[in-house]
């Protein structure tokens, strides 16, 4: 069995730079225990969570050494004991590992593992997790978007914003994206957005006022709120909600911006999420798989030894396209 084996995986020793990310090429491949499975990982996405836990910036540090990763596709390779929905053999992927998904091989908790349909390959599989649950929970957990509402999701050609725009089409809001270059925002138009905007020109906020009849929108998604949240308040809508998805520093706003139009800010959090919760977003994301709407958009790839280097781009790189992946 594979548990005899070795394996090359990522393991760092200390928090830091990208640098402090090491390609071991004999790990011991790890053995699965109660109500878990052994997984041979053929792709695992790469999320931006994952280099703030590697600078040590992160407000939970996993204890050291550490292999990164959270959201692989693969390949049952094992069972351990009290597992009832999966064998070896299924295609599967992943919300969360316990020992890392920057590996050839990885162990998850039954209930972070889910079926992938044949519809979709390994490396979309990697897409899945963290972005769309996120998205998910950012939208109807948290913002409670209903259908025929205007959501405004700024940096919609990452990997959360391509889910956003998606899962927000499928459930009949009214979709604009941001992204940072013409590739960008066709990407995000052939997602489910029906308008883009570049949010490198400077009247672009302008551009979104105008495309809402100046009456703002219901709901923002937003990425990268230390850039945009005192412009979000701007643009919400009376009664609007702008969720907190991904902030890089501190930002000073006027919280008077929030009073008149009774406007708020949420914080997203898919670690706090509830297991009902959990359960509730994989069966819709499920069904958007089945119907074919929910379609993974692979952006850049990289081989185990370059992990370095998509951690130095995910943060660096000018404009998302996609969701970036490991290849094993």
């Amino acid at each position: 069995m594979a548990a005899s084996k070795v394996m090359r995986a990522i393991r760092m020793s200390e928090f830091g730079a990208p640098s402090v990310l090491k390609l071991c090429s004999d790990v011991p491949v790890p053995s699965p225990g109660q109500k878990q499975v052994l997984i041979r990982v053929h792709a695992c996405g790469v999320n931006p969570v994952e280099t703030y836990i590697r600078s040590g910036s992160y407000a939970r540090k996993p204890d050291l050494p550490y292999t990164p990763g959270t959201d692989v596709a693969g390949v049952v390779e094992a069972v351990g004991d009290g597992i009832c929905f999966l064998q070896a053999g299924d295609r599967v992927f992943t919300t969360a590992t316990e020992t890392g998904g920057y590996a050839e091989y990885t162990v998850a908790s039954e209930e972070s593992v889910h079926k992938l349909p044949d519809l979709l390959d390994y490396k979309q599989g990697a897409a899945i997790g963290i972005p769309y649950f996120t998205a998910y929970r950012a939208l109807f957990h948290k913002a409670k978007a209903k259908a025929g509402e205007a959501v405004l999701i700024h940096g919609a050609s990452g990997g959360v914003g391509i889910a956003a725009c998606q899962l927000a089409r499928a459930f009949g809001l009214n979709v604009l994206g941001t992204a940072g270059t013409p590739e960008g925002m066709k990407l995000v138009l052939n997602n489910g957005a029906h308008m883009a905007f570049n949010h490198r020109e400077k009247d672009y906020l302008d551009k979104i006022q105008a495309a809402t009849n100046r009456q703002g929108v219901d709901v923002i998604v937003e990425m990268l709120s230390n850039v945009n949240l005192s412009n979000d308040l701007q643009l919400l809508a009376v009664g609007g909600r702008v969720t907190i998805v991904g902030s890089r520093g501190p930002i000073e706003i006027n919280p008077r911006d929030t009073m008149a139009k009774e406007s708020s800010i949420i914080g997203v959090s898919l670690y706090s999420a509830k297991k009902e919760e959990k359960a509730e977003m994989a069966a819709a994301l499920f069904a958007g798989m089945e119907a074919g709407w929910l379609k993974p958009v692979v952006g850049p790839e990289y081989t185990l030894d370059k992990v370095a280097q998509a951690h130095e781009d995910i943060i660096n790189s000018p404009g998302a396209s996609g969701k970036m992946v490991l290849i094993m």
